[in-house]
């Protein structure tokens, strides 16, 4: 590749053979101004003496000016006495975006603690109060009256609460009430109980409303390079539901490995791989979670393991040049082989979430795929008339194995940056999502291009959300501090923001593991380094906004939650 930037995903094994080298109450008086969910919250606290509100620095909210307490106060401890009151918004992560403040003695956990699933939400928030349950070490009830001390989870009235995701916690005469837009919403309003009891002791008394700016939350994986666990990835998973991410991204294939057990082509299965049993479960649990996983199947390039088993599908030049990964696609049997993958797993995955890759295939990356490549040109002909080019070709045969996925349901799909072209005959629909990572390529165009195309944009910077196993080329593991300081959303190129009329095209973004380098670290350390690169981007995704936290306050915040 003539970047060497973008060779982390080029494909090039490694010398280990295993990766791709260089791819409560408030105190009285407290004055608070709050506006809608997404706006700022301001708190401004009297002079009482005694110990300020723990929990004022955890929101991205603004403390008022004169006689504000210290916004980086120790918080109570979980085990404190129940009957002293609680004061202070929680500290949580991602940080709670409006606090609306009342007077009282707030809510702890106390022996006779239940969680409780109002009359009527039983079917639809069983499983969440029955986890709430387990995680406080407390009872459970459902379909009876809430008394003091319980937390009570309810479905909110039609038209009564905000939009998918959002969720109000209300904290009043010694008991909390979550309630949510959808099942979704209420989830995410356990986790901020959860997190309030571990780092705050409870809740204060008041009403707190909460939602996402993004509804595209992810955490992505590359499990081709490197095998990882059963368990690994469902501790991953609930990690990630914590956060309120709700996207897992599994890169199960690619040229070192296939790493999902096949009944209709067992030949590409990798030796170190998930059974189709544990995949089911990761699934499981990841909608427990309220996460969905999307698989990834990277084509018409990255399908080494593949050809590996069926050599005569590789891509090879004029002057008979092997071309690593790539599949010839004017070979109707390399479709066929596809097609067939793509059909077993789409019933092994549910929902109509898939990820088609498109990335850097060769024939694209060189100055002359017409000539280089004439078999496809002819093809592309054949198919698309006089004037189409190889780009057409390929975006041809990618929306073929779309139409392969959307036969099984899977009608929201998305693919790399790389895999759509401008200018050609054929174009991809722009109901597909654009997953943008890089913008170093050969013929790179910039995200706006996509945006001003009408087209949807996942943000998956590589200058910031990339953990790529190794450090190949300039590539740095992320500590996230530059995330947390820096990237927002919409920077989704470089370091630089795209302007904010296209912010609602963003649809979120994703923190990605990429195991170049596939022995350079455990699953333990990459458990531990992705955990705060995780947390900030969790943050950013939830809120946009400057944090009010320094990074430091953040890094505390994070060890209390742990």
């Amino acid at each position: 590749m003539n970047n060497p930037r973008r060779s982390h995903r080029a494909g090039h094994r490694t010398a280990g053979g295993g990766g791709r080298v260089p791819r409560g109450a408030l105190v009285a008086g407290a004055v608070v101004a709050v506006a809608a969910v997404g706006a700022v919250t301001v708190v401004a606290w009297p002079d009482q003496g005694g110990s300020p509100p723990s929990s004022s620095a955890s929101q991205p909210a603004r403390t008022g000016s004169g006689d504000a307490k210290s916004a980086d106060s120790a918080p109570p401890s979980p085990a404190a006495s129940p009957t002293r009151a609680v004061s202070g918004a929680p500290r949580t992560i991602p940080f709670v975006r409006e606090v609306r403040p009342a007077k009282g003695t707030g809510w702890r956990p106390a022996a006779g603690t239940r969680v409780v699933v109002a009359a009527g939400s039983e079917q639809a928030l069983a499983d969440e109060g029955r986890l709430l349950a387990d995680e406080l070490g407390k009872g459970y009830a459902q379909g009876e009256p809430a008394r003091p001390g319980d937390v009570e989870l309810a479905m909110g009235a039609p038209g009564s609460t905000g939009g998918p995701e959002s969720y109000t916690v209300t904290t009043t005469g010694g008991r909390v009430r979550i309630t949510g837009g959808d099942q979704s919403g209420v989830f995410y309003g356990t986790r901020t109980v959860k997190q309030a009891a571990r780092s705050g002791g409870g809740l204060a008394d008041g009403v707190l409303r909460d939602a996402p700016a993004k509804p595209r939350r992810g955490f992505g994986l590359d499990t081709a390079r490197k095998h990882f666990d059963a368990s690994f990835i469902e501790d991953r998973i609930r990690e990630m539901g914590d956060l309120k991410l709700n996207e897992l991204g599994l890169h199960f294939s690619d040229d070192q490995g296939f790493r999902i057990a096949s009944t209709s082509h067992p030949e590409v299965v990798s030796e170190d791989h998930l059974g189709q049993d544990e995949v089911r479960r990761i699934v499981a649990l990841a909608a427990s979670r309220h996460i969905k996983v999307i698989p990834e199947i990277d084509m018409p390039g990255h399908l080494g393991a593949v050809i590996a088993a069926h050599p005569g599908l590789q891509l090879r030049s004029a002057a008979g040049k092997a071309s690593r990964g790539a599949v010839d696609i004017s070979d109707p049997a390399a479709a066929k082989i596809v097609d067939e993958l793509l059909t077993e797993y789409a019933k092994l995955f549910p929902g109509a979430y898939w990820h088609l890759g498109g990335d850097e295939y060769r024939a694209l990356t060189v100055s002359d795929p017409e000539a280089t490549y004439p078999q496809l040109a002819r093809e592309a002909q054949r198919r698309y008339g006089a004037k189409a080019r190889v780009q057409d070709l390929a975006t041809g045969w990618l929306n073929d194995r779309a139409k392969t996925v959307a036969a099984h349901g899977k009608t929201d799909v998305r693919a790399w940056n790389d895999g759509y072209f401008a200018g050609g005959v054929v174009d991809a629909p722009k109901s597909r999502e654009v997953a943008y990572w890089t913008g170093k390529e050969i013929g790179a165009r910039g995200p706006q291009e996509y945006l001003a195309e009408g087209r949807k944009v996942l943000n998956v910077n590589d200058e910031y959300l990339y953990y790529v196993l190794g450090e190949p080329n300039t590539f740095q593991y992320p500590t996230g501090r530059r995330i947390y300081d820096e990237w927002t959303p919409r920077v989704l190129r470089g370091s630089e923001s795209v302007p904010a009329r296209y912010d609602a095209q963003i649809t979120g973004g994703q923190f990605a593991v990429w195991c170049d380098y596939h022995n350079a670290q455990t699953q333990d350390q990459i458990a531990k380094g992705v955990r705060l690169p995780l947390r900030a981007t969790a943050q950013k995704l939830w809120d946009p906004r400057k944090p009010s936290l320094g990074w430091e306050q953040f890094k505390t915040l994070a060890g209390e939650l742990d």
